[in-house]
């Protein structure tokens, strides 16, 4: 009998990371740090797994929104959905009366793409391959074969994407052996949570250097005389040569963000996330005119590839963060990686939130074997919570993310930490698991699979 899918499942997990503060940022100050875990299920007993990341009450929404693309998705034979994983995407944000809630954005578009990527993750899995893997070894062909380039083509042509990946492919196998053997370049977020005492901003920072991070990040944007004290404790604890990006998470206007940066210029700032609407390209392109040398860095809320094109464009960013659950999955994350290597823009991706570090891991790597071929200046964010609930979590030593061998995109969780933290009825967050509410945290050191 053909295998078909045979169901999508959608589950509601939320994690209480306010109680810490782990998580906290100027527009965020007490997020729960949530997904939306989807599995994907065959009717020969196959799964693929993937998630959305939210930040608490808006994972109603977001659970809602991938129950209702799961009619469109319950009865395809699974070879045709993995032998054409470009009309797969389509059909997930082409959907007439669907698109018109986007189009290509916001929470039906995050909802494609834990559709999608749970559909990468079950291709990955029948081949035996980690994602980054599968990727990096594909023919360029097979690869630009992925993308929708519709909107693109004024920015990158099909023939321009293929002579990217032509021009990566020699000294792949070696690229690909380096990074077995070396890992990639991490950064870490730890340390800088607008919530967390000095105290604990300095021991931290002191304990990243220590781990082997060269490259920390502080949240920002609440409080210029506390950013001002927070960054010189910052700089003090870690010293010169290490870099200190900070992040504002759209906290200011242009103006605004101009003058708040320059009152922290002098502490050397490596880059600023997010300084305003990330909606507002050309407001970034002016806050990069006026703040150079620190460097302009956005991406995790970004829509989509063609505000990725404009960013771009628009010589708005020094630093693009591409997410792996905000646009609609890895179809779209290979054309904004093209886009990057088109426009000689490193990618750092974004991966604070639960499963982010497991899943866009897997992007960053394939970028370094098969597309940029570099590390220069790239780094994956690193945050040191949650991964004790993911099957096959993030191995990070010496400030390096180990690559993953395991097959799949890496979102998999364990069914206890499904159980435990489903909401609103799991044990976690009833009142009598309450007492049990704390979530140990492991040091970058300390992260080990399973």
């Amino acid at each position: 009998m053909t295998e078909v899918i045979s169901a999508i499942e959608a589950v509601d997990v939320r994690f209480p990371t306010s109680r810490e503060l782990d998580g906290s940022d100027a527009m965020n100050p007490e997020p729960d740090y949530s997904a939306t875990y989807v599995t994907l299920r065959t009717s020969a007993g196959a799964q693929g797994f993937a998630l959305a990341f939210t930040v608490g009450r808006g994972n109603d929404v977001q659970q809602a929104a991938v129950q209702a693309l799961a009619p469109l998705v319950v009865g395809l034979p699974v070879d045709d959905v993995l032998g054409d994983l470009r009309g797969f995407s389509a059909r997930m944000t082409g959907d007439s009366q669907m698109r018109w809630l986007g189009p290509h954005k916001g929470v039906i578009h995050m909802a494609a793409g834990a559709i999608v990527n749970a559909a990468w993750d079950l291709y990955a899995r029948r081949e035996g391959k980690p994602l980054w893997r599968l990727l990096a070894e594909m023919p360029p062909a097979q690869l630009v074969g992925m993308i929708d380039f519709r909107y693109l083509r004024d920015a990158l042509t099909p023939d321009e994407a293929l002579d990217i990946l032509h021009r990566a492919q020699p000294g792949r196998a070696e690229r690909q052996q380096q990074l077995i053997a070396e890992g990639y370049p991490a950064y870490t977020t730890t340390p800088g949570w607008l919530g967390y005492t000095d105290e604990k901003l300095v021991r931290l920072a002191k304990e990243a250097v220590a781990d082997g991070f060269d490259l920390i990040k502080l949240k920002v944007g609440a409080d210029n005389a506390a950013d001002i004290r927070r960054m010189r404790l910052a700089r003090d604890a870690v010293g010169s040569g290490v870099r200190i990006a900070i992040d504002a998470n759209q906290a200011w206007g242009v103006d605004q963000a101009i003058d708040w940066l320059r009152s922290l210029a002098s502490y050397q700032p490596y880059w600023i996330e997010e300084p305003t609407s990330p909606d507002d390209i050309l407001g970034h392109a002016t806050i990069r005119r006026a703040v150079a040398p620190i460097k302009v860095a956005t991406g995790e809320h970004c829509h989509n590839q063609v505000m990725f094109k404009q960013l771009l464009q628009s010589q708005a960013i020094d630093v693009l963060q591409l997410d792996a659950t905000r646009v609609a999955g890895v179809n779209e994350n290979i054309a904004i990686l093209l886009l990057a290597a088109k426009y000689g823009v490193p990618v750092c991706p974004h991966a604070g939130g639960v499963g982010l570090c497991e899943m866009v891991q897997h992007l960053a790597m394939f970028d370094y074997v098969a597309v940029s071929g570099s590390t220069d200046d790239r780094y994956i964010e690193y945050v040191d919570h949650l991964h004790q609930h993911f099957v096959n979590p993030v191995t990070v030593r010496a400030g390096r993310y180990l690559a993953p061998q395991a097959p799949g995109v890496g979102a998999q969780m364990h069914a206890e930490s499904v159980t435990a933290y489903r909401y609103p009825n799991g044990p976690r967050w009833n009142r009598a698991g309450t007492e049990h509410l704390h979530i140990p945290l492991r040091r970058p050191s300390e992260q080990e699979p399973r």
